[in-house]
């Protein structure tokens, strides 16, 4: 399966992510598939830049995004490509 995740990257205590598609059996820092954005939690507010076309693909086309993906996404309005669940009455 694939999923959009976050890879870590600069030195240490310093981590800054960039979002990527990947295998899901893939380590957290090994091989992706394609770099979609950046994810810089050390400014203020965060930083965080994505390419939403590319997204967009990638989400119709079945990637999943873990679960801090998903909760970016969804503030971008690209929707977490999971199926909400229903509201409570």
């Amino acid at each position: 399966m694939v999923r959009i995740r976050l890879r870590r990257t600069g030195a240490k205590r310093q981590a800054s992510y960039r979002v990527v598609v990947a295998d899901q059996r893939s380590p957290r820092d090994g091989r992706f598939i394609e770099n979609l954005g950046y994810y810089n939690p050390r400014t203020d507010p965060p930083t965080f830049e994505v390419n939403r076309e590319r997204a967009a693909y990638w989400l119709a086309n079945g990637a999943q995004p873990s679960e801090a993906v998903a909760h970016m996404l969804s503030k971008l309005d690209l929707g977490s490509g999971q199926a909400e669940p229903p509201a409570a009455a």
